[in-house]
């Protein structure tokens, strides 16, 4: 390719350091601060550790009177899946291979420690042949 004909120049930017009366150096700084020009305000709560927001929730719950957690797998709702994935000669893995869960999700229902998610247990529902949602 010929490129005689092309007008080309390469293009440079340069970005220019503050000047004048922006540009400040540590004596100009000292000279401010001791003739009393210069302010310092505190933010509320700038560059300050989030630790201590922490400290306001954590007396909240320490006033709290109710008993605050999540709902769990119910006792009956655990022996149904287990139950139900015994009759039908399923591993726990092969179960959470049916719904396309992680094993251990299949393990945290049958344990009782998962909170109960209606997709997960029409799922296995579906596989189990067995009602489980409706029960508490």
């Amino acid at each position: 390719m010929n490129m005689s004909g092309q007008d080309y120049a390469p293009v440079i930017l340069r970005k220019n350091g503050p000047s004048g009366g922006s540009k400040q150096t540590a004596g100009s700084l000292n000279a401010a601060m001791r003739a009393g020009n210069v302010e310092s305000v505190k933010k509320f709560s700038a560059g300050g550790n989030q630790q201590s927001s922490a400290q306001k929730n954590l007396s909240k719950l320490d006033q709290e009177t109710e008993e605050l957690s999540h709902e769990k797998v119910s006792g009956d709702l655990k022996r149904s899946i287990i139950q139900g994935r015994t009759a039908k000669k399923m591993t726990q893995a092969q179960l959470a291979q049916q719904i396309n869960e992680k094993p251990q999700i299949v393990q945290e229902y049958e344990q009782g420690k998962a909170i109960p998610n209606n997709q997960v247990l029409g799922k296995m529902e579906r596989v189990l042949g067995v009602k489980l949602r409706g029960k508490k």
